[in-house]
């Protein structure tokens, strides 16, 4: 097999809560920053909440509705790492590029996702039960 030699910086660790007063009140202290942003993603029935950890970002995920995948997750797993994001900068290529590589992709076509960002996910079947969000930041220009 050849690789190509694809280098992704972590955009995000994704981190699946109850309650962002809460989780949010031990990520300020454990950071030592408060949130620069808080976003409802409406297609992911979620309440997202961001830390700059770094050069890194921490967002918190809160269910907003029991169909809301992040329900379903703290219900099968309790609260926890929900999901690794990589920056990437055509998400559509790199879509294309891991399915000719054997993986499993949640979503056929980006979606919009938090922090102004199109997102895929990669089933976890494929990555050792890891849950792999791909982001491209939306230019608005």
């Amino acid at each position: 097999m050849t690789y190509l030699n694809v280098m992704y910086d972590i955009e995000h660790i994704g981190i699946a809560v109850k309650s962002l007063e809460i989780a949010g009140g031990i990520y300020s202290k454990l950071l030592g920053v408060e949130a620069y942003k808080q976003e409802f993603v409406n297609t992911e029935e979620v309440l997202t909440e961001f830390y700059k950890a770094g050069n890194q970002k921490v967002e918190l995920l809160q269910a907003t509705s029991p169909d809301s995948a992040i329900f379903k997750f703290i219900e099968k797993r309790g609260e926890g790492i929900h999901h690794i994001a990589f920056k990437v900068d055509d998400i559509v290529s790199e879509m294309e590029r891991l399915k000719l590589e054997g993986f499993t992709l949640i979503n056929d076509v980006p979606k919009k996702g938090a922090d102004n960002k199109m997102v895929c996910f990669i089933h976890p079947k494929g990555t050792n039960g890891v849950l792999i969000e791909l982001c491209q930041d939306i230019n608005e220009e």
